[in-house]
């Protein structure tokens, strides 16, 4: 069942922090593998492919459909990287939850603010020229959660 529309918000509430789900992270082994599964199994084509040496990665982002969310598939490119740590402790799976913010230094400011820990002292390159940080895993549920600020449209 679907909850129903929210209440107004208060006047005194302030914006929210996350504007969307940006993408659940999948971590795989094998990139070409998992490409082939989604296309073959749930018709998505990846719309952006790249290595990300900073975080140890091979990656795609998969558009879910015609919205502005994304499945996203990690694969290791070595064995020290974080998601083959990820691999080795838990398998192939859910390894994240990315939401979009509109500014990743305000919104890890916040949660700062808030009590919980970041990552990142100062957030990191991520997809596409994207920033982005992440909470601690301990704070938020056992939860891998992603803050993404989007390129600029300029790319900057």
């Amino acid at each position: 069942m679907r909850p129903g529309p929210s209440p107004d918000p208060s006047p005194h509430a302030s914006p929210p922090l996350l504007r969307a789900v940006d993408h659940v992270g999948i971590a795989v082994p094998d990139l070409d593998a998992a490409l082939a599964f989604y296309r073959d199994v749930f018709g998505l084509e990846a719309v952006h492919e790249e290595v990300n040496e900073e975080q140890g990665v091979r990656e795609a982002m998969l558009r879910v459909g015609g919205s502005e969310s994304y499945v996203q598939l990690l694969a290791p490119l070595g064995p020290d990287s974080p998601i083959a740590r990820f691999l080795d402790r838990s398998g192939p799976g859910v390894q994240q939850i990315a939401y979009r913010v509109d500014d990743v230094d305000a919104a890890s400011a916040a949660l700062r603010e808030r009590g919980l820990r970041l990552v990142y002292d100062v957030p990191q390159r991520g997809t596409a020229g994207s920033r982005v940080n992440f909470v601690h895993p301990k704070d938020a549920g056992g939860v891998l959660v992603e803050l993404v600020e989007p390129p600029a449209p300029d790319g900057r």
